[in-house]
């Protein structure tokens, strides 16, 4: 009975050497674009980076534009965002300490099958939305000053659009999930990256009609907020949850995810990569 005992204090033990020694400030704000929450990478990712770090996560899913606002007010210790040119203003204006080039995937144009403004086959996605407005075909914007609404617009000044006030133009203020499904509600088009859409496709009735341009890339960087402009945000933490990004055996996981249930990877990791590589 000594013996049971003494093994199992030992185990005990053991496991107490193995557990994550509690961080001083356990408490971490994540801002991050809704496309990582819909897409349930972060349901994935968070949970693994809680338990190997003791860090609890509080995951605030907005919009690009409101998360790199929280950072830059100081209401959030980490980013992971879609933005580049926004994140670079944030970073050359001192807002940011670190930042990491995480993953990229794409967007995509999606509409009903029956294809109204026939965009199918367009060249680029400029030339797609020039041809939805020819046609006056309903498309939702998402409107929140996301990473994904950042695109659109320079889509539709690509094309040389201006959809504002226009009838067939219709505002969801929503995320992308939201917006998926009121575009398939309204047998409408959208622009949307391709892990949300593959993650909800079962519930929609809406179709990829344009992929592959160039111009669709979709990248993603994690972004720490700088603690000498923030005194008070929970820099150690934030940049525990960055290196967990960029780490090889997270990256691993990223490049993995989807691809049991779609037959593809929904992002794919980019640690070891720099901007450049990617065109941007």
């Amino acid at each position: 009975m000594k013996s049971i005992v003494t093994i199992l204090i030992a185990f005990c033990l053991l496991l107490s050497a193995c557990a994550p020694a509690a961080p001083a400030d356990p408490t971490l704000i994540l801002t991050t674009t809704t496309s990582t929450q819909d897409s349930g990478l972060l349901d994935m990712l968070v949970p693994m980076f809680e338990q190997q770090t003791g860090y609890t996560v509080q995951t605030v899913a907005v919009g690009t534009g409101a998360a790199l606002k929280m950072g830059e007010e100081g209401n959030a210790d980490v980013m992971l965002v879609h933005a580049p040119s926004s994140e670079v203003a944030l970073m050359e204006a001192g807002w940011g300490r670190e930042r990491f080039l995480v993953m990229h995937n794409d967007f995509v144009i999606v509409g009903p099958a029956s294809d109204p403004a026939g965009i199918k086959g367009a060249a680029t996605a400029a030339e797609a939305f020039q041809k939805i407005a020819d046609a006056g075909a309903n498309f939702v914007t998402r409107g929140d000053d996301s990473g994904t609404n950042k695109m659109e617009i320079s889509l539709w000044d690509k094309a040389a659009v201006d959809p504002n006030g226009q009838a067939w133009y219709i505002d969801s203020g929503q995320g992308m999930g939201a917006t998926l499904a009121i575009a398939s509600e309204k047998m409408a088009y959208t622009l949307t990256d391709r892990a949300t859409y593959l993650a909800t496709k079962v519930n929609l009735q809406l179709d990829i009609l344009v992929e592959g341009d160039p111009s669709l890339l979709n990248v993603y960087h994690v972004i720490t907020v700088n603690p000498d402009k923030w005194p008070k945000i929970n820099h150690e933490g934030a940049l525990a949850f960055a290196n967990f990004m960029i780490d090889p055996a997270t990256q691993k996981i990223i490049g993995e995810f989807g691809v049991d249930k779609f037959g593809q990877p929904l992002f794919f990791p980019d640690a070891d990569k720099t901007d450049a590589d990617l065109g941007l």
